[in-house]
């Protein structure tokens, strides 16, 4: 790599680490300020400094652990407001988690007034460093010149444009496999390469052109590497070797797991109850018709299950017995209740149920009905590869894809979270959950009229070499 390159790398990543530990700082000591002031005296048993310093570095750390899971720092590849928002979510629940410490460390109900001017000063303080961190980041940085290089996955430049990532990478040539390998050296004019579907054989070439030449990469993957990154090296016959298997889980990790999703479940149907009642008898007052409805469902090692929802759509809503998903806000089969309880996901609350007996966990691919598995399998096979876990409430592909999501890359959120299951991982995916509650693109449907699975995919596709191949 050469001195220019490196001091350019090197002073990207100073600036945006010193903009997270800015932030970092800046919260931590709005906090301090609060807890020295009208905390520290009043707890049962009063901490002198190391105690106080304790106490400062835990919400220092729920900080940042929270502002990763949310995605609180991400200036460089995030809209601002999109920053603001996870700002928000961050700084919300490490002061409510922190509060709650307060309040068994004090016997009592602490005075929340002080926690919340300092909720609020944060906002305010989070507010103008995502506005000036941004601003600051792309007034010093001018976008990368970039290239797509595509096989059968078209139209990667519109996502750019659309996650308004224009002003990082500036798209100057977007050229199929084919003619890039015939005249490779044209890459080495760009800072940034992006691959969108190329197959491994060429990919593996263009990628050690690019990493030869200092050309940082950006790999669309697919299903097959993402089945790699589960792999576990062994040493056999003195080589490097790795091997993949099915989803095999520790004992450990399965009865955590299932503690975890009996506790949860439990807890809140206790918590929701009066959600529970309010939601039944508002479905039940407006058409008189059943409040919650079950639909059969596919599980782990494809088990069939019935789901259980509050009923969101009239009675007669597939009464020609043909299978749709809904089309979102414009599908007229939703009831004027069900368009409130979707908004919010009051509909998905009885699944508590589920997964208190056992047919569902909180964290997991979600369930697909049987029919819609199999339109999807008759054209992307490995969809299958999904039900190595039990379902789930929310998943990954939940959380970081949306509604509308095609199935091929749902499926790979799926094998990226079943390639990298743990506790921790699940924690993580519930945290971020919260995130998505209140985005409706989360929520969008398929296009209008669509009976088919496969319907909205295949728009977007322009071969079927993506959905055949590993």
């Amino acid at each position: 790599m050469s001195d220019v390159v490196y001091l350019g790398r090197f002073k990207h990543d100073m600036l945006l680490e010193t903009a997270k530990i800015f932030v970092v700082i800046e919260m931590t000591a709005v906090f301090s300020v609060v807890w020295l002031m009208f905390y520290a005296d009043r707890i049962r048993t009063p901490y002198y400094f190391w105690g106080d310093v304790c106490i400062i570095a835990l919400f220092m750390a729920a900080y940042i652990m929270l502002g990763k899971t949310y995605d609180a720092f991400m200036v460089s590849v995030a809209h601002v407001s999109e920053t603001v928002y996870s700002q928000f979510l961050t700084i919300l629940f490490t002061d409510f988690c922190m509060y709650i410490l307060i309040c068994l460390l004090s016997s009592r109900l602490a005075a929340p007034v002080p926690l919340l001017v300092c909720f609020v000063v944060q906002l305010l303080l989070a507010l103008l460093w995502c506005f000036a961190a941004n601003k600051l980041y792309y007034a010093i940085f001018p976008p990368k010149k970039s290239a797509i290089i595509y096989d059968n996955r078209k139209g990667f430049e519109k996502l750019i444009n659309t996650y308004g990532l224009d002003r990082k990478f500036t798209v100057e040539a977007v050229v199929d496999t084919e003619n890039c390998l015939r005249d490779i050296n044209m890459l080495e004019d760009f800072d940034t390469v992006f691959l969108s579907g190329v197959h491994s054989k060429d990919r593996n070439v263009i990628l050690k052109y690019c990493v030869e030449n200092d050309i940082e990469v950006y790999v669309v993957p697919r299903v097959g590497d993402v089945i790699m990154s589960s792999a576990k090296r062994v040493h056999m016959f003195h080589l490097p070797i790795m091997k993949v298997a099915r989803y095999s889980p520790s004992p450990v990790y399965l009865f955590l797991k299932r503690l975890f999703d009996i506790f949860v479940s439990s807890v809140s149907l206790i918590l929701l109850s009066p959600v529970f009642l309010v939601t039944g008898l508002a479905i039940k007052l407006t058409d008189g018709g059943p409040v919650f409805y079950k639909q059969k469902r596919l599980t782990k090692n494809r088990k069939e299950f019935y789901i259980h929802k509050f009923r969101s759509m009239r009675v007669d809503a597939e009464k020609d017995g043909v299978a749709r998903l809904s089309t979102g806000e414009k599908d007229d089969r939703i009831t004027p209740v069900g368009r409130i309880i979707r908004k919010v996901r009051i509909d998905e609350l009885p699944q508590l149920i589920d997964i208190l007996v056992g047919n569902l966990s909180i964290v997991g691919p979600r369930p697909e009905r049987p029919e819609i598995a199999e339109q999807y399998e008759k054209e992307l096979p490995e969809f299958k590869l999904r039900l190595q876990v039990k379902a789930g409430l929310t998943g990954y592909a939940q959380v970081y894809g949306q509604y509308n999501t095609t199935p091929y890359d749902k499926l790979q959120m799926d094998l990226i979270y079943i390639a990298n299951t743990s506790v921790l991982e699940d924690l993580k995916i519930c945290f971020a959950t919260v995130k998505i509650l209140f985005m409706p693109e989360s929520a969008e449907g398929v296009a209008e009229g669509q009976t088919t699975a496969m319907g909205s995919w295949k728009e977007n596709e322009s071969t079927d070499d993506q959905m055949n191949e590993v």
